[in-house]
Parts: C-alpha cells; sequence; structure tokens
C-alpha cells in the first residue's frame, strides 16, 4: 500500500513549518537516507531525509507552503512491491480529508461539484490550489471544489478565469501597507521563519526583561601572545585558534568562578546551572542563530577551536541539527571583526546574561603607573536583573577580565 511522507518535527518544540524546497518531483525514485526537502523551522532550515524506499507518487504540498503542521501528509510513496500507478489510484486523500483544515490531499482528483468547504471565514482548499490561485488572481470564495467534502482542489482554479475576483488582502498584506512608504522605492523581502522568530523573540527580551549593563576595559597583549604561541604548537595538528575560541574559554570559567551568574529566571524559581554551556553569535544567511559549545569551561581550547568550526559551518549551510543551538547558559557576541568598538547585546531568554565584545585596538592605557599604548578590548555584559544582581554582574566582569588578562589559567 502507499506510504504516507508526513511533515516531520524537527525538534522537540517544532508544531508547524515552512516546505521550503522539494529536491524531488513525483516519479523520482528514493532511497533510505536520500534528502528530499528542506524545510524551514523558527530556527533554521533543515534537510528532510527519506526513510522508505520506493517512487514519489504526489506531493501534495507545494514547495514555498508556510505553517504547515507537524503530521500532514506532504506526499505519497509507491513502495518498491507496487507500482507506481496503484499506489496513485489508492486514493489515500480520503482519511485524511476527515480533518479538512490540514493541508494533506495527496491525490486531486475532480469529482461531483459540491459547495465549497469553508470553516468559519477559511475556504478549506489545497495548498496547491492556494498557491495557483494566487498566482493568477483569483478569489477562492468564488470557486466551487470538486474535492472531498467540497476542498477546492488544482483543476477548480486552473479553470477560473485569471483575475476574476481580486483576491482578498492577508493580514500580513494589511500590515505591510499600513507602513506608509512616503514615495520612497523600495524592495518588500518577505520574512523567514528565522528571522520572524529573531524579531519575536528580541521584542519579547527588551519589554519583559530588565537589562542592567556593565563595561570593562580588558587588556589583550598577552592573550595575543599567548594565542601565537598555541598556534605555533597546535600547527602541525591543523589546529588555528581565534581570539574568539579564547573568550569562550573565558567566558566559561568566569561563570563557573562566579554561580551566581551562571542561572536563568523561570518564574517562580531561579535556576542555577552546574555547567558553563555557552551560546556563540554566528551569522547565517537566514539570520541569527546561537550554536552551543557545551560544557566549555572543561574542554580544551583546541577543541573548542575545532567544534566551533564544524559548528559555524553548519550554521551557515542552516545544517545545525536542534539540540546544536537549543540551551545554553550564557551567549557571546562578538562584533570585533567588523571594528566596531562597543555595544549592548539583547539577552536570549531563558538565559540571564550574554557578554558582547568590541574589537581590541591600540589605545593610550596605565601600565604599571606609567602611560603607554596596550591592546584592548571593550566588553559589555547584559544581565537579566531579576536573576543577577549588580554586584554579582561585577564580579562576573571582574572574572573575565581577569581571566583574559592573565590568560594562563585558560590552559592551566
Amino acid at each position: 500500500m502507499p506510504i504516507e511522507i508526513k511533515m516531520p518535527a524537527l525538534s522537540p518544540t517544532m508544531e508547524e513549518g515552512t516546505l521550503a524546497k522539494w529536491l524531488v518531483k513525483e516519479g523520482d525514485k528514493v532511497s533510505s537516507g536520500d534528502i528530499m526537502a528542506e524545510i524551514e523551522t523558527d530556527k533554521a532550515t533543515m534537510e528532510f531525509e527519506a526513510v522508505d524506499e520506493g517512487t514519489i507518487v504526489s506531493i501534495a504540498v507545494a514547495e514555498g507552503s508556510e505553517g504547515v503542521k507537524v503530521g500532514t501528509v506532504i506526499a505519497v510513496l509507491a513502495g518498491e512491491d507496487e507500482a507506481a500507478g496503484t499506489a496513485a489510484t489508492a486514493k489515500p486523500a480520503p482519511p485524511v480529508a476527515a480533518a479538512p483544515p490540514a493541508p494533506s490531499v495527496v491525490a486531486e482528483t475532480p469529482q461531483k461539484a459540491v459547495a465549497p468547504a469553508t470553516k468559519g471565514d477559511r475556504v478549506v482548499a489545497s495548498p496547491l490550489a492556494r498557491r495557483i490561485a494566487e498566482q493568477k488572481g483569483v478569489d477562492l470564495k468564488t470557486i466551487t471544489g470538486s474535492g472531498p467534502g467540497g476542498r477546492i482542489v488544482k483543476v477548480d482554479v486552473e479553470g477560473a478565469p485569471q483575475g476574476a475576483a481580486p483576491v482578498a488582502a492577508t493580514a500580513p498584506v494589511a500590515a505591510a501597507t499600513a507602513v506608509p512608504d512616503f514615495g520612497i522605492p523600495y524592495e518588500g523581502e518577505k520574512l523567514n521563519n528565522v528571522r520572524k522568530t529573531i524579531a519575536r523573540r528580541l521584542t519579547e527580551a527588551k519589554q519583559t526583561i530588565p537589562h542592567i549593563y556593565l563595561t570593562v576595559d580588558v587588556r589583550l597583549d598577552a592573550l595575543l601572545k599567548l594565542r601565537g604561541e598555541l598556534n605555533k604548537a597546535l600547527e602541525a595538528d591543523g589546529v588555528k585558534l581565534s581570539v574568539n575560541d579564547l573568550l569562550i574559554k573565558a567566558l566559561a570559567k568566569a561563570l563557573i568562578r562566579v554561580p551566581k551568574c551562571n542561572v536563568s529566571f523561570a518564574g517562580d524559581e531561579l535556576r542555577k546551572y552546574s555547567r558553563a554551556d555557552i551560546s556563540v553569535a554566528v551569522a547565517a544567511p537566514s539570520g541569527l542563530i546561537t550554536p552551543i559549545i557545551v560544557d566549555a569551561a572543561t574542554k580544551g581550547v583546541a577543541q573548542i577551536s575545532t567544534e566551533m568550526k564544524a559548528l559555524a559551518d553548519k550554521a551557515k549551510t542552516g545544517k545545525l541539527m536542534p539540540h546544536e543551538y537549543q540551551g545554553g547558559t550564557a551567549s557571546l557576541s562578538n562584533l570585533g571583526m567588523f571594528g566596531i568598538k562597543q555595544f549592548d547585546a539583547v539577552i536570549n531568554p531563558p538565559q540571564a546574561m550574554i557578554m558582547a565584545v568590541g574589537a581590541g585596538e591600540q589605545r593610550p592605557y596605565v601600565v604599571d603607573g606609567a602611560l603607554a599604548v596596550a591592546s584592548v578590548m571593550s566588553a559589555t555584559g547584559s544581565f537579566d536583573h531579576r536573576a543577577i544582581d549588580g554586584a554579582d554582574g561585577a564580579q562576573l566582569m571582574q572574572a573575565f577580565k581577569d581571566l583574559v588578562e592573565n590568560p594562563l589559567g585558560l590552559v592551566a
């Protein structure tokens, strides 16, 4: 019998996603492990692999479809022991159509015309039919559906005159047109799920978390010297440490030294973590994401460097797995490579602190009581004042400064 391929849950909290791209088409043969589609969650775009072997009989959800619920049938596969034609006539759609709102039609066979299927103000139509209607400028409310339960399917929309009726403005369009453009030419770009999530979470963070900011200037000369020596020693192993690798280690060790900052606010309780997992901000094509170096305080700097490079590569290609970016006890954001001197970062809830570091630069600095020129970096900690008092935050900043300025503690 035909095999229904359903929208997978690619993370423990995923309820719906966007079917960003199909990498197979109807008639293609697939084997277990083949990449079938790219699915965009609220965190990243991830690849979806085939589990069974067979031939793609039908694709029920068009690429680009948003809000596809987990468990929705997105395609149908004919097993190796059956003909594709047999699977196509198996009509798996009717059982799924028992729940009309789910976009789960797999074979759009015309049936006797019935009244349009609606649920409240919502017209029930297949994702493909909706996509075609949008392209043709057809109002689905004017079409009689011939699918199960009056569902509007592909053939119904294709038979409608182009531009027969204006498509009703959707909520996103209404929101966009509510913002005046003042006659300035522009090009609108639809937000992906990652950018929507970033916007929502950062808005919530600034509205609900009382931020307190603490800044220290840190002398980098000893750290830069140690980094050079370590890179010479590690050259044969193919490891090249970055300043950021050492800062990850420094923040992790500082959190262990000042455990009152390795916490999170959780409503009626304060969670105190015994391990320092550092989320590191990485700019990916879909938006900012924070892969995690787990238990960074106990790892060597070479291991941190190797893991960070692998995670950054996966982040930039959208291949991070949920466990690689979900969690963390504190974050590190470094904009020094862009010449940024100092900035205040927004806390990434449910974490209670984030360290923002700027560029190391030559500055006048008092060394042993005399004015000299030193390599100095400004670091700013953003703290959730519900969970962390100012004095405790100050102790963490001091511990971080001490570790960076006396870096042998990072390799001891």
